[in-house]
């Protein structure tokens, strides 16, 4: 009697062990490969490389370094002597033009009152020429007027986004390049977060699903969402060899990784202790919130089918 209650206590003791490592490797399986989340995360933002539309002397610098500015703050002028006074040679090309112009209207308007008597069709069809042609040189004028303000006004190089001045290396006396970039701001409205996810994840969540971004250096959590997936990453096998063959990489059967796919998440709140800066590392947790209606999610022995087809 002692016996069997023995051995039916080690029987039961045995089953909960079973199970309890059942549940284990099922969890275990669950969470790593199956659950939507990925520690190869990285923060991402967009930068704004500001270049000069007119070129030029630095006369007075305004942004520091790491400096946060707001759309529209003078970064810099440039030298405006130039501008000046090409903005004053346009002015006066203007009053010419102008005058040239009145007087050939009046003379032409003259000309077209009179009689064939008085005057020849021809000597009108001149006249009216030569007003159209002062017509045509005002309006140049204006042009160049009006450019010649643009200019001028291009002399003050603002910022074109809300953002933080990173790696200044600009100075006063600096020489600025028409088109060409000198100074980068970080776009402080632009911030999200690249997480790579394994190819074997991708089905576990949906565009929009809840996400949670953990970094580094911090406890608390980002929350955002899925905002999209990449439709493609560069394939290796593509690369063409100097005989204009394709490269294909040696595959070996027993090991398959699975690829990783970017998941773009939109940041929607940062708690205050949070700095956000480009390149920190994060993970990323998805909380799927579509129905599993899927029978394979819950069933181990297809899981394990799937692996091996896999690999």
């Amino acid at each position: 009697m002692f016996n069997r209650a023995r051995r039916a206590i080690r029987v039961l003791l045995t089953s909960l062990l079973l199970l309890a490592a059942l549940v284990a490797v099922v969890g275990l399986w669950e969470h790593y490969m199956v659950a939507p989340w990925t520690r190869d995360g990285q923060v991402r933002v967009q930068v704004a490389n500001i270049a000069p539309q007119v070129a030029g002397q630095i006369v007075e610098l305004h942004a520091g370094d790491d400096a946060f500015v707001h759309k529209g703050d003078l970064l810099y002028v440039i030298d405006k002597v130039n501008f000046k006074v090409a903005l004053d040679m346009a002015n006066a090309d203007v009053a010419a033009k102008k005058a040239d112009l009145d007087v050939k209207r009046n003379e032409n308007a003259r000309r077209q009152a009179l009689t064939t008597l008085s005057t020849s069709i021809e000597e009108k069809q001149q006249f009216a020429g030569s007003s159209s042609v002062a017509e045509g040189a005002y309006q140049t004028a204006l042009a160049n007027q009006e450019q010649a303000k643009v200019n001028l006004d291009r002399t003050d190089v603002r910022s074109t986004v809300n953002g933080y001045v990173t790696n200044l290396q600009l100075r006063v006396g600096d020489y600025a390049n028409t088109g060409t970039a000198n100074i980068s701001v970080v776009d402080s409205d632009s911030f999200w977060v690249a997480g790579y996810f394994e190819e074997t994840k991708l089905g576990s969540f949906r565009i929009g699903d809840p996400a949670k971004i953990y970094l580094m250096g911090y406890d608390q959590p980002i929350t955002g969402h899925v905002e999209s997936v990449t439709r493609g990453i560069s394939d290796q096998n593509a690369t063409v060899s100097t005989q204009g063959l394709p490269s294909v990489q040696a595959v070996y059967t027993w090991v398959r990784l699975a690829q990783r796919i970017p998941v773009r998440v939109r940041i929607d709140a940062v708690p205050a202790p949070i700095t956000l800066a480009a390149g920190l590392t994060a993970t990323v947790v998805v909380t799927p919130t579509a129905s599993r209606t899927d029978p394979a999610w819950y069933d181990l022995r297809h899981r394990f089918a799937s692996v091996l087809a896999f690999r």
